[in-house]
Order: C-alpha cells, then structure tokens, then sequence
C-alpha cells in the first residue's frame, strides 16, 4: 500500500520551526544557534538552516559572540528590531498621544498633539504618525499596522467608530479615509478595551484567562477578556456599562440624544465629585476627591463606602452574568482609589450576589491605552511578519 503525502508538510514545519525560533529569540534575548536548536529540539543541521533563512530574510541579525571551550566563539543572534515598526494612537477629546515600537515591543518614539483647534481627524492622526516615525528614525514603509484606541463603539463589521459624542468629527467613513491617507493597515479598537490588552500582558491580570476591567473616570466602562480574547458583542457595545439601567436615577429613553445614561449618572464622575463634596471633599477632579478621602484615613471612609456601594450594581449585575474570577477597577477613578476602594467594592458584591470575584486595583498605571494599542498592533504584524518566513 502506498501512503499519501501530504502536500507542503515540509514547508509547514519549517514555518513552524522559524515561528518557534522567533518566538524565543523574543523572550530569551540573544542566542546561539546551538541553544536555538536545544530550546526548539531541533538538530544542529536543521537549527543552521532555521538561522540562515531568518538572516536572509532580514528578520534576525548577529549581535555579538559567547565565548565557549575549544574552537571559535559561537555567533549570537536576535531579532532584528527594524524588521518592522508599528505605531499605536491615543485619541482623546483634546489630545492625540502616538507611540512607535519596534517588531520587540521595544517604544522608540513618542509625540502628543492637540486637537483643540482642528477640525480635521485625518489631518491629526497623519501628523501624529508622520512626526512619531519620524522622532523613532523609522521609515514609514516600516510601519505595518497602526491601532487608534477611541472612545465610544467600534463596529464589528466595518471597523469604523461610532458612538464617540465627545469626538464629533471622527465618524463613519473615518477609517477608509485614513487607510487611503496612510497607505498603512489601521484598525480602530475602543479604549477600554485596550487598556484591558495592557493589563492582561503587563498588569493585573496577568496569566488570567478571564476577567473584566471596570474604567471609572470621566466615563464609565467595561471590557470583558473571555478565554484570552476580547468580547465585543454583536454591535461591538459590550461593555458599555455606562447604559446599564440602575435604580435610584432617572433611565433616559433615548440615548441618541446624549442623555446622561443612567449608571454614568450614578457612578461617573460627575457623581464622585459630588458625593465626595457631600462627605467635606470638594477637589478639582474625581480622582483627586478619592486620594483626598484616602488621605484623611478613618474620616474618608463614609465616602470610599458610598463610591464602592454605588460601583458594585455595576459590577455584580456584570459578574452575576460572567463569573469572572476577576475584577481590575482602572481609569482616573479606579486607579486613585486603589486596594481601599477596590476592597470595598469587593466586600459589597460578595454580600449581594452570589459571586465573590477578587477585585484588584490595575497594575497599569501608565498610559495602559497607548500600551495595549502598540500590543494589539505587535500581536497582528508578528502573526504576518513571523507567520510567512518560508516564502
């Protein structure tokens, strides 16, 4: 009997191989081929090849010498950071803030921008990504993937933004303008959601499968990491905790009309000011109201336990429905408030649902928007980048 071939199995494997070598010349920093064949099993033979075709390929390059026994010093090797480039946007209501990283994560160039007077969003983000390539020395035609993270709602089927009320001028269309602009693949994702990609590669959240993350501050929202991907929902409004019907304020009929929603109204932070204003700390923002009563001790507790009674209906209705096992509270808000607030709003959905998740402060303090757009665009180009080494 005579066996079946399957076609392009050899071409297979090698990518595999190549994908695997890639992988932990990232993780494990310079290496040797002879290490690069241990790490992966391969034989010396075939390690050789795996490094010539990669070096070929402009993806790896030699970095130095390790001394050994007897014979020559064997070649260290890398990946070469400007095999590719990808840049990742902030969008704020006043602000663009851009950052370009290297194909190892590596952030080499920064800029931020105002878009106070300008009414011209694709005007903004060329320049923003223009002026951070450049401040990185990196050439535009390096540049493989740009992720804007934007408030409001991103639809699933067009990619394009909608729902962003403090962002009039970025609408429907936006997207194909800027890919046709830029020349460059561009992908919108909603902010939270980002700052939920941050948290699960260098926060929180790390090596946790699933779990939500509750933004609290100058709006309200929600991202919901299931099985280690995002869930955006049919219309891509998962996660829009802001609109979640809560008694004791009024439930506007007609969001269209940007009518306060009624958790926003309940818990956003507009609400926190006035509640810590209520208990004798007036401050200039949310944030500042909440270290103000963490500052005054046993005094501010009356406050701390009004914000964690009114955030937990929002996060007990959201954990009654996904029993996640975790809860990061971030934002301006969640990330002042720090273990005291989130250690209440733990005791208090323990004690009205049936679900007791841990609730945890985030551990992305910097710019975790910026962050998870940059990790989103590397996720995508190294898939291409490291997927296709084979021809």
């Amino acid at each position: 009997m005579s066996s079946t071939r399957l076609p392009g199995t050899p071409r297979l494997l090698r990518a595999l191989n190549d994908r695997a070598a890639l992988e932990l010349l990232l993780e494990r920093g310079p290496l040797t081929r002879a290490q690069l064949g241990a790490a992966t099993g391969l034989s010396k033979v075939t390690a050789s090849q795996l490094v010539e075709r990669l070096e070929e390929r402009g993806l790896v390059t030699r970095v130095g010498e390790q001394a050994g026994g007897r014979g020559p010093n064997a070649q260290l090797y890398a990946v070469r950071p400007g095999s590719a480039h990808v840049i990742g946007v902030d969008v704020g209501a006043d602000r663009v803030v851009a950052a370009c990283a290297d194909i190892t994560g590596a952030v080499i160039g920064r800029v931020e921008q105002s878009t106070r007077d300008t009414d011209d969003p694709v005007g903004v983000v060329h320049n923003a990504v223009v002026e951070v390539a450049g401040s990185a020395q990196a050439q535009l035609a390096s540049v493989r993937r740009i992720v804007l993270g934007t408030p409001g709602l991103v639809d699933p089927a067009s990619g394009d933004m909608t729902f962003a009320f403090n962002l009039p001028r970025w609408h429907r269309g936006l997207l194909a303008a800027l890919r046709e602009d830029l020349r460059i693949p561009v992908l919108f994702e909603n902010d939270v959601n980002l700052a939920a990609v941050a948290e699960a590669q260098s926060g929180a959240a790390q090596d946790v499968d699933d779990f939500v993350l509750v933004w609290v501050g100058a709006g309200l929202g929600l991202a919901i990491m299931l099985g280690g991907r995002l869930h955006h929902g049919s219309s891509g409004a998962a996660g829009e905790i802001g609109y979640l019907p809560v008694p004791g304020v009024p439930i506007p009929r007609d969001v269209s009309r940007r009518a306060k929603p009624a958790f926003q109204q309940l818990a956003g932070a507009d609400a926190v000011r006035e509640v810590a204003a209520e208990k004798g700390f007036e401050a200039a923002t949310a944030a500042d109201a909440v270290r103000a009563a963490i500052g005054a001790g046993t005094a501010g507790g009356s406050m701390l336990d009004e914000l964690a009674r009114r955030l937990a209906l929002g996060v007990a209705s959201t954990c009654v429905v996904l029993d996640p096992p975790l809860v990061v509270l971030a934002g301006e808000v969640g990330q002042a408030g720090g273990a005291a607030l989130a250690d209440r709003v733990q005791h208090e959905v323990a004690a009205i649902t049936l679900v007791k998740p841990k609730v945890v402060p985030t551990g992305v303090p910097d710019e975790p928007i910026l962050r998870g757009a940059l990790r989103t665009a590397l996720d995508a180009v190294r898939d291409e980048v490291f997927g296709s080494t084979v021809g």
